[in-house]
């Protein structure tokens, strides 16, 4: 009697899935709905700052573990520096890949939540997420053959060629883990949980900064030792970005089951995110140019103007946080048609965004020579960054507006205009920048090509922004 008993119960629990199914979908369904009402009905000021500030932190840990790679790397010699800057578009071109399936999906996932197609929304974040597996591994089988034509290509003088093959050896082997890391952190910022992505990259940063210079120093790996750091913590970020998944903690399921190469899923996916990838593809190709252009006066303007550019890079980290923050804010309240929120929530991303800007930037301006003296011992190339430092942090304060109505128009699906305005600051404006102005004005024209960029793109933004809010008018009288 007590065995048959057993084996009912055993058989029992063998017959319930269905039962337990719906039981998670019922679970999800809540979730999901919980969700949408904090997108669509808390204060804009007070949920962008709550998915901002996690993201800001984000942002800077990451900003702050490349610049990391810089400072010990530069105490090594100036040639171990000028490698790292080599390197630099090779790591754009590898963002580039995950940013433009990870910003493409969350810009989908949060519009799907957005209009409450949850099913939708785990297939889009399935199919990004094992599709930037697979770039990944292309980009490792191709970069590690072609590595040293490659890094000539990108500006490696015959002294800096070596030290930038054993930096960019282990980039190449953790490109995939990159690739699936941009997707799933900005899936989980599309559902309103930037606090879980700040979790994950900041402990891979904070480890990458400790490993720096024990990899680098202790165990004498010289630049070799940086780039492990790098892809230790790259490792790191990307098991706990996916935990949250796998312990069901976000709202959508990433499975093999839901990846699709139909309906067109993936060419949406590529669209949505085009404009990531024109505004990282042309980084690396800017920053290619910047490199040649500026070798020509020495190894040393290599160094100071990568120096700057990774400082540049760790303020205007701080305004994409926030314009990350405002993303998912922007794509939830304009798939649920709450256009005064979309409206309410950019004046707030743009307001509180320049007065921070304005902040750091002033600071920056002020203290240049001394920042760029932490960073390297050449005094050459101390003066040469110092100048383009503080030329580039002039212009900072309005990065707001640049990167606001970008990501205003992607996270709504405008993507011609998203498209065309990412390809502004460092394409459209600032290749024919770096092709000219040296030519007039020699280094001068090297130091002062970003700040003419961004001028022209903030002027460029106007009419765009002028337009949309125009149309969403238009929309909103139509809704009612």
């Amino acid at each position: 009697m007590i065995q048959a008993r057993i084996c009912v119960k055993i058989r029992g629990r063998n017959k319930n899935p269905p039962e337990r199914k719906a039981l998670n979908s019922n679970q999800k369904n809540l979730s999901a709905q919980e969700q949408y009402e904090k997108m669509v009905n808390t204060p804009v000021s007070r949920l962008i700052t709550t998915l901002a500030v996690p993201t800001v932190i984000s942002m800077l840990v990451t900003s702050i573990y490349n610049m990391a790679d810089t400072f010990f790397v530069s105490h090594i010699t100036m040639e171990a520096s000028a490698a790292v800057g080599v390197v630099f578009p090779i790591m754009s071109l590898i963002q580039a890949s995950g940013f433009t399936l990870g910003m493409g999906a969350g810009s989908l996932v949060s519009i799907r939540l957005g209009q409450k197609r949850e099913r939708d929304a785990d297939v889009i974040a399935s199919t990004a997420f094992f599709s930037a597996i697979g770039v990944g591994l292309l980009v490792t089988l191709f970069g590690s053959i072609f590595s040293s034509q490659f890094l000539s290509l990108v500006g490696a003088s015959a002294a800096v060629l070596g030290h930038a093959q054993a930096y960019a050896r282990y980039i190449f082997w953790g490109a995939p883990i990159m690739c699936a890391s941009f997707v799933l952190n900005n899936v989980l910022r599309s559902e309103g949980k930037a606090f879980f992505s700040m979790i994950a990259l900041a402990s891979g940063g904070i480890i990458n900064i400790l490993l720096d210079p024990f990899f680098i120093f202790a165990l004498g790996l010289g630049i070799s030792g940086a780039a492990i750091a790098t892809l230790v913590s790259q490792v790191i970020s990307f098991s706990i970005l996916l935990s949250w998944f796998l312990r069901r903690k976000a709202v959508c399921r990433i499975s093999i089951k839901n990846l699709t190469f139909k309906g067109g899923v993936l060419a949406k996916i590529v669209w949505t995110g085009f404009p990531s990838l024109a505004r990282q593809g042309l980084a690396s190709v800017a920053t290619i140019l910047l490199n040649t252009t500026a070798g020509q006066y020495g190894d040393a303007a290599i160094a100071g103007m990568s120096i700057t550019t990774k400082i540049i890079m760790f303020v205007a980290s701080i305004m994409i946080g926030i314009g990350q923050g405002f993303s998912p804010v922007s794509g939830y309240n304009f798939g649920a048609k709450r256009f005064d929120r979309v409206r309410q929530a950019y004046r707030f991303m743009l307001l509180s965004g320049f007065l921070i800007m304005a902040a750091f930037s002033l600071v920056i301006f002020i203290f240049a020579p001394q920042i760029m003296a932490g960073f390297i011992e050449d005094e050459r190339a101390r003066q040469i960054g110092a100048a383009a430092l503080r030329w580039q942090v002039s212009f900072v304060p309005f990065h707001p507006l640049i990167v606001g109505t970008n990501m205003l128009m992607q996270s709504t699906r405008n993507i011609r205009a998203a498209a065309f305005l990412s390809m502004n600051r460092q394409g459209v404006y600032f290749i024919p920048a770096i092709l000219i102005l040296p030519r007039v004005l020699g280094l001068t024209g090297v130091e002062i090509s970003q700040f003419v960029a961004d001028f022209l793109s903030a002027l460029t933004a106007i009419p765009y922004l002028l337009h949309f809010f125009k149309k969403m008018g238009r929309m909103q009288e139509a809704a009612d």
